[in-house]
């Protein structure tokens, strides 16, 4: 899960030396004009009532961002002087509280918005993400749309057990419109001109909010990047349970390390495809292994030495496949080859040392309160035809919700708007397969792959787990730069140049490629360069 991390709010409202922008947007606040850090009065949205409105000036330095679960706190340094405005919505008659907060630097702003996106359940940003934004001179918003954290789902249900619908639909879709609107209410107010671009930012729940905002509100941004984003809601959600119902269903529950030696037997097999061993995998979908050949296999596991059986062997076969009806009709990718199997596969020793399944909260939540509307609900006890039946009743109750799955980008097109995406080919929780079909979905929508380049790209990540290039972890890539090059200057990225880290843990310089091309290795030249590679067509592969 995408590390994203709160903010304190601390201090009072004080005087601030704030200068007026010139016209371009590329200019920094050199005028000689001061304003002060203060609430300025704000439109309400539509359909919405503005409660309270407050200012807070941060001093330049360090931002304390503590723990919110399942994260760690962090500090972010270098941080320029800004003012903190929260603006707090309510829907009349709902009994929602939305708060949307801007920050805007005091200095040196460089005309932009740059909105940033949630992740799990958690619909905002709690720090971390504005911060980095306010360091690179934009003005930063995010909203929590009156719901929880990560993993807090108790806004799910009201007081009589039944889906709470407004809060699902401000976290399905209404608060990030409302974001955008009041954000570009707030710059207008405190600057005296509006932002000369506004961007969305975000990845997993905050890809998932980016296409929705090209969906269904498609002026809301000049520029939206969303990576690894968590569209296709209803399917994907109930699909990433599966690991654990095939577990627990065979009553086979692997140890990390014995799934780690069939990923790693698989990263060995497939990584000469693109014509080099570099610990990369660049064409996933022509890496067909077969987790038989381990059978019998020695696995030293914490000072113990196992033995992969044949049990062990079905399992994994299971999860790489996908979920599946009982009468074998494929419902949704499985775990992609080559990913962490633990994400989804995790197992802990219960009170008596026996090992059971231990399902990753944001499927399990799922599944259990906004299907079964019941939290305390044991999903280690889903049969096989019970996993379909819930997989139905997702897309049936909640597809039109939160699916995020639109095809039609007509009006985001004839908005001008630009829509970038890149998506790690070894994402544990979110398989970028559903990712490139609805690029494809848009393409038979809109006119064919030529016509929908023209406003919307996608990548594929190789070697990329959930969210990589986004916190570190997997590697990065300057995906928003390109993005405002695309959308101020009219220059497509044709490929995305990046920085991954191999099976080795090493760093290696890629071109991503589009969806439909891969990478493969000239020849000659070192393997950790990106000029030793390009990108080709599957079939030329």
């Amino acid at each position: 899960m995408r590390r994203l991390l709160t903010v304190l709010a601390a201090g009072v409202p004080l005087t601030a030396a704030v200068y007026l922008p010139t016209a371009s947007a590329d200019s920094q606040t050199t005028a000689a004009t001061p304003l002060t850090c203060r609430s300025v009065p704000v439109k309400a949205p539509a359909g919405t009532r503005v409660e309270s409105v407050t200012a807070v000036r941060h001093a330049a330095g360090t931002v304390d961002v503590p723990p919110v679960t399942p994260q760690p706190g962090q500090q972010i340094t270098g941080v320029p002087a800004f003012c903190d405005v929260t603006v707090t919505l309510t829907h009349p008659g709902e009994g929602d509280h939305a708060e949307v907060r801007v920050w805007l630097p005091l200095d040196n702003w460089n005309g932009r918005l740059q909105t940033v996106g949630g992740s799990a359940f958690a619909a905002g940003d709690y720090g971390a993400d504005r911060a980095a934004a306010v360091k690179n001179g934009y003005a930063a918003a995010t909203t929590d749309a009156g719901v929880g954290t990560y993993i807090d789902t108790g806004w799910a249900l009201n007081d009589k057990g039944q889906v709470d619908k407004t809060l699902l639909k401000n976290f399905a879709s209404r608060s990030e419109h409302e974001a955008a609107v009041v954000a570009k209410n707030v710059i207008g107010g405190f600057y005296d001109r509006p932002a000369s671009y506004a961007y969305f930012n975000g990845c997993s729940t905050g890809g998932r909010q980016g296409y929705m905002e090209a969906q269904r509100y498609p002026d809301d941004y000049d520029g939206i990047l969303a990576n690894a984003p968590a569209i296709n809601w209803d399917e994907f959600e109930v699909a990433t349970l599966w690991p654990q119902v095939v577990m627990n269903n065979e009553k086979t529950y692997p140890t990390d390390c014995e799934l780690k030696a069939f990923t790693d037997a698989a990263i060995k097999a497939c990584d000469p495809l693109d014509g080099v061993k570099d610990g990369l995998v660049d064409d996933a979908s022509r890496c067909d292994v077969d987790p038989r050949r381990l059978i019998g296999t020695k696995v030293v596991c914490n000072g113990e030495e196992l033995t992969i059986t044949a049990a062990d062997a079905a399992v994994v076969r299971k999860i790489w496949d996908g979920p599946r009806t009982t009468s074998g009709e494929k419902l949704w990718s499985g775990v992609p080859i080559g990913a962490n199997l633990s994400g989804l596969a995790n197992t802990s020793p219960d009170a008596n040392g026996v090992v059971k399944g231990a399902p990753f909260p944001v499927p399990a939540a799922w599944v259990a309160t906004w299907l079964k509307k019941d939290p305390s609900f044991d999903v280690s006890t889903i049969t096989y035809s019970q996993f379909t039946q819930l997989f139905k009743q997702s897309q049936a109750e909640y597809d039109k919700v939160i699916g995020t799955d639109d095809p039609d980008l007509s009006a985001f097109r004839e908005s001008g708007g630009k829509l970038l995406t890149w998506h790690g080919t070894v994402d544990q929780y979110i398989p970028a397969e559903g990712t490139v079909q609805y690029r494809k979905q848009v393409e038979r929508e809109m006119g064919g792959a030529k016509r929908v380049d023209d406003f919307y790209r996608l990548f594929l990540a190789p070697g990329t787990a959930h969210c990589g290039l986004s916190n570190g972890t997997g590697g990065s890539t300057d995906a928003l730069g390109a993005l405002r090059t695309w959308v101020e200057h009219g220059k497509a990225p044709k490929t995305l140049p990046a920085t991954l880290v191999n099976a080795d843990g090493q760093q290696v310089e890629r071109n991503l490629c589009d969806y439909l091309q891969v990478s493969r290795y000239k020849g000659h030249g070192d393997p950790a360069a990106a000029s030793s590679f390009r990108c080709v067509s599957p079939s030329r592969h």
